[in-house]
């Protein structure tokens, strides 16, 4: 019990710490909004791009990837159904709150389960470099507590599920036959496709 209440309080305290910077610092509050928000499409036109140069090793990555945010992001509804929470702006008073968000379950953290499922898992494949990938997870954890709408608390137990789901994934998926033979299936109907598109516009080509 006392334990409990002592993971609540630094909950509490870490969350004000990060919160009320926005206080103290309005100007950076433009840079925040846009992380929390906005950078989710980055990583949507990343993982395509990613995608379309057709290397093999970076469609496994990503198809990885992929498994390993639906792993977390159904083991994060699960765990939201033993203990939930609404967000620090619905329970607390004077919270920095800089984005529109309906009233719900914030435990635990969607976008950091998104975020950490997919940066994670490029690091995994990469290394190097790449650790920039999980930089952003980081920062995009952080906004989403600058910006009012997560305690840190949903931040971390987002963070542990995705890396759990990215580490798991990563060891057994890549050496399964079915993994390559589901880029092999893809890769076929794909180069039909181009072939397809090409002929249609060899085609129009022709009549002008």
């Amino acid at each position: 019990m006392v334990l409990s209440l002592d993971i609540l309080e630094i909950n509490l305290s870490l969350f004000r710490l990060v919160n009320d910077l926005g206080k103290e610092y309005p100007f950076l509050n433009p840079t925040f909004i846009f992380i929390a928000e906005y950078m989710v499409f980055l990583l949507a036109l990343s993982v395509l791009i990613i995608w379309f140069t057709r290397d093999v090793d970076n469609r496994i990555m990503i198809l990885c990837a992929s498994i390993a945010f639906i792993c977390a992001f159904t083991v994060g509804k699960v765990s939201g159904v033993f203990h939930s929470n609404y967000q620090p702006f619905v329970e607390l008073n004077d919270v920095n709150k800089l984005i529109h968000k309906e009233k719900d379950n914030s435990f635990p953290s969607d976008h950091t389960i998104l975020f950490f499922s997919y940066c994670f898992s490029f690091w995994l494949f990469k290394r190097g470099w790449s650790i920039l990938w999980v930089l952003l997870a980081v920062l995009v954890g952080v906004s989403r507590i600058w910006v009012g709408v997560h305690y840190p608390l949903d931040i971390l137990i987002g963070i542990l599920i995705s890396l759990t789901a990215a580490t798991s994934i990563y060891l057994i998926f890549p050496k399964l036959n079915v993994t390559q033979a589901t880029i092999k299936i893809y890769e076929k109907y794909e180069n039909k496709l181009l072939l397809l598109f090409k002929r249609t516009m060899r085609n129009k080509s022709k009549n002008f």
